[in-house]
């Protein structure tokens, strides 16, 4: 497992291998590249001094291209998100952007690596120190050795450390993410905008009893109902974005934010949602809109509101956002974005970039799609 970083020097201006950092730090070479590849045949403080020890020599860890590829060039692009595996495959929207990707991946004779990086492997603003759980593989590992020409980075934090690793490997990154670094080519939505689109809607048909549904503030699979301090404190873009277009609209007709009950669902599921619905529907001054920053929430939420015989668009209203398939089965007032299209441009900007010099920064339209489950306020 030899090799050497593409570029990196030590302080003397000799080119840092895998034998520079055994030797500054007293270990054999096989002990380093257990380090990046075998990181399970260390302790934690022998891996952390052997990176100190890289870092300082500028050494990134061994080219995982160049060690299994000849000529330099994987052939594939890896997808990195923050969720589990299943749930890429299990969620429509990102169904919906993963297809897109393949799409061009498939076109351009590429293949596409999926790379899970559960937000709970790290702590908050992407704390490496916080526990890995047992079965998940150490995601610093994963980017490091994925032997790709490029990422796509899917929903994933603007600090976490994965930014940093794909960097120091010299690779093309291309982020969903607006707040991203503005060196990184970016596709994505106007998400404050698009969001105000729905509480507009609401705030039309005369609703001023809000609530807001969200799959997570505080921490993974916490529910319950978040504060404006938690909310403001989140890392998600998405996020972020949709509650400040709903913010926006609210308080234009003179509601208080802070009167608004925004509950976190504790995961992006349907069954998830209709269990935390109860903290806004199973109370006396019951909202009579919810606006969901996801479909399936939504869903979640139509679902609870059958189980205790409300009818939805008369008793209470009800607005997502993605406008998945299931939306449309359901006549779903939603907010449309273009999933695939995302995800095509995304894949395009990896293996396609643009010849000119400027960074690529590509907002896609959204729409408002009204249909059955918004009404106006019942008297």
């Amino acid at each position: 497992m030899g090799g050497r970083a593409v570029g990196a020097k030590d302080s003397r201006g000799r080119r840092a291998t895998l034998q520079t950092v055994a030797d500054e730090v007293g270990v054999s070479r096989t002990t380093v590249s257990n380090a990046y590849g075998r990181p399970d045949q260390l302790n934690k403080d022998l891996r952390e001094r052997i990176f100190d020890a890289a870092r300082r020599l500028g050494y990134s860890g061994p080219d995982a291209t160049a060690r299994s590829l000849r000529r330099g060039r994987a052939g594939a692009i890896g997808l990195l998100f923050t969720e589990t595996l299943s749930y890429a495959f299990a969620d429509p929207y990102s169904v919906g952007f993963l297809r897109g990707v393949a799409e061009v991946a498939e076109a351009s004779g590429t293949g596409l690596l999926l790379i899970p990086m559960p937000p709970r492997a790290y702590g908050p603003a992407g704390d490496k120190d916080a526990p890995v759980p047992p079965g998940n593989d150490d995601p610093e590992t994963a980017v490091r050795n994925a032997v790709v020409d490029g990422f796509c980075l899917y929903c994933v934090p603007v600090g976490h450390p994965a930014k940093a690793l794909i960097r120091a490997r010299g690779l093309p990154m291309v982020t969903t993410d607006e707040r991203d670094d503005p060196s990184i080519p970016y596709v994505g939505i106007d998400e404050r905008a698009s969001a105000r689109l729905a509480a507009e809607h609401i705030v039309r048909l005369g609703h001023r009893r809000v609530a807001v549904m969200v799959d997570q503030v505080v921490a993974p699979g916490t529910s319950g109902p978040a504060t404006v301090e938690e909310q403001l404190a989140s890392d998600c873009g998405d996020l972020q974005g949709r509650l400040g277009g709903y913010r926006d609209a609210l308080e234009e007709v003179g509601v208080d934010w802070r009167s608004v009950r925004v509950v976190a669902a504790g995961r992006n599921s349907r069954s998830a949602a209709a269990s935390a619905a109860a903290h806004f529907l199973d109370v006396a001054d019951r909202p009579t809109a919810v606006l969901a920053i996801g479909d399936v929430l939504a869903l979640g939420v139509l679902d609870a509101c059958e189980q205790r015989g409300l009818v939805v668009g008369r008793d209470i209203s009800v607005a997502g956002f993605d406008d998945v398939p299931e939306a449309e089965r359901a006549r779903l007032t939603t907010v449309r974005q273009p999933m695939g299209e995302k995800g095509r441009i995304a894949g395009r900007l990896l293996l396609e970039p643009p010849e000119e010099q400027k960074v690529p920064r590509i907002k896609l339209p959204t729409e408002l799609v009204v249909r059955a489950t918004t009404g106006p306020a019942p008297h």
